[in-house]
């Protein structure tokens, strides 16, 4: 039987996503660039409070929610924020189109899907490969804040950059705080921070 994942119309919707990326980062990045990036964005409540107190951070949220992505622009629209965009695509996909030229200063992921039963446990975004990625846009300078009001997923992301060869946690102080929808929703949630794994003394 074919693999579907690796079906010529499977191939083929890849491309055709990571072209659609392409074209809107070309908007974005006209040459080297640091930026803040928040992985599921939502409505964007976050980022445009972000991008306001930061006027001068190139800031970019992605969802793979188109829905949400279009309410996140008319927040954008709004606030008058023109460093802040938000683009519809996935994580992984928006990695591998990025223009080798970009780094990220920051990277936010709050309060993602977590795929509560074991055997979705594949689809949460923290995963190794992920970290990698992230990594290769990362200077010594970078920080990924996670945040989560699922314990076992935060124990298990805890796990991931801790044992992740480029990555360890640090109690750096959280730099932000704006509450997401999920987040006002949440009776607790948790924090991590993570930094790439500095050279041993």
């Amino acid at each position: 039987m074919e693999n579907s994942s690796r079906s010529p119309r499977f191939l083929s919707i890849v491309e055709e996503r990571k072209s659609t990326i392409r074209q809107s980062l070309s908007h974005i990045f006209q040459g080297p660039a640091e930026s803040v990036c928040e992985f599921g964005c939502g409505h964007g409540h976050f980022l445009v409070a972000y991008a306001q107190a930061h006027p001068s951070a190139l800031c970019i949220g992605l969802d793979i929610e188109s829905a949400r992505v279009e309410r996140a622009r008319k927040k954008q629209e709004r606030a008058a924020t023109p460093r802040l965009h938000f683009l519809h695509a996935d994580a992984n996909l928006f990695l591998d189109t990025l223009p080798v030229t970009v780094m990220f200063s920051a990277v936010f992921i709050l309060f993602p899907d977590p795929w509560p039963k074991k055997r979705h446990h594949k689809h949460r975004l923290i995963q190794p490969d992920f970290l990698s990625k992230l990594q290769s846009r990362s200077t010594a300078n970078t920080r990924v804040y996670f945040r989560t009001d699922h314990d076992p997923y935060f124990e298990e992301a805890s796990n991931m950059f801790s044992s992740h060869p480029t990555w360890e946690l640090t109690r750096e102080a959280w730099p932000f705080e704006h509450p997401t929808v999920f987040q006002s929703r949440a009776v607790s949630h948790r924090s991590l921070v993570a930094r790439p794994r500095q050279p041993a003394a």
